[in-house]
């Protein structure tokens, strides 16, 4: 996929030191810009990093040519949209609290479309969530018009009434789509950790 070849090569930068972030703050960036113009600081305060690690991302996406600064901040150019848009074709992001699959203080969930196939058991998401931040994972996929937890395939519906309605309602899943939900003590953390566990199904 075009966009995740573009938001590696990004991340990997050049040679020299590993940078602070990682190629999933360069999809939240994305995301907090296309809600409106933003500043540096502001960024920064929403990734929860550093100014100059912010700078060097920032630069990044802009010699990209997927970011413009303005006085207002900086928005998306058109190639930039055009990435968003690709990426929003195949991830869908919400919340998910108050539900017994809702493991920690914040849950977020992240549709994969078209990925169920590519879920073995799991644990691969769940390592990488955690990996990332996160306390706990769970996967969820849509196979015979049913929504499941594997590796045992438990029935969402039946099992985790309130948990179907909420996934249902806010991603509408199809057959064939795989969900994880990444559950963590901040926001940020739950939504590193999601991001991170629908990496391992694009």
């Amino acid at each position: 996929m075009a966009f995740k070849e573009a938001l590696e090569g990004l991340a990997k930068g050049a040679r020299g030191p590993a940078p602070a972030f990682s190629k999933f703050d360069f999809v939240r960036t994305l995301e907090l810009i296309t809600r409106g113009p933003i500043g540096r600081a502001s960024l920064s305060k929403e990734l929860g990093l550093g100014e100059g690690s912010v700078r060097t991302l920032m630069d990044r996406l802009e010699r990209a040519g997927l970011v413009r600064a303005s006085k207002k901040g900086f928005f998306l150019t058109k190639e930039g949209e055009e990435l968003w848009n690709e990426l929003k074709s195949v991830l869908s992001k919400a919340a998910l609290n108050g539900t017994e699959l809702s493991l920690s203080k914040r849950n977020v969930m992240i549709l994969i479309k078209g990925r169920e196939r590519r879920v073995r058991n799991g644990m691969e998401q769940r390592d990488a969530a955690v990996k990332a931040g996160a306390e706990a994972a769970i996967t969820l996929v849509v196979r015979g018009g049913k929504l499941m937890i594997p590796p045992d395939f438990e029935r969402v519906k039946e099992d985790y009434p309130k948990a179907f309605e909420k996934v249902v309602g806010a991603l509408s899943p199809e057959e064939g789509d795989a969900i994880v939900i990444s559950c963590a003590n901040t926001i940020k953390e739950a939504e590193r950790g999601a991001l991170a566990a629908a990496w391992t199904l694009l």
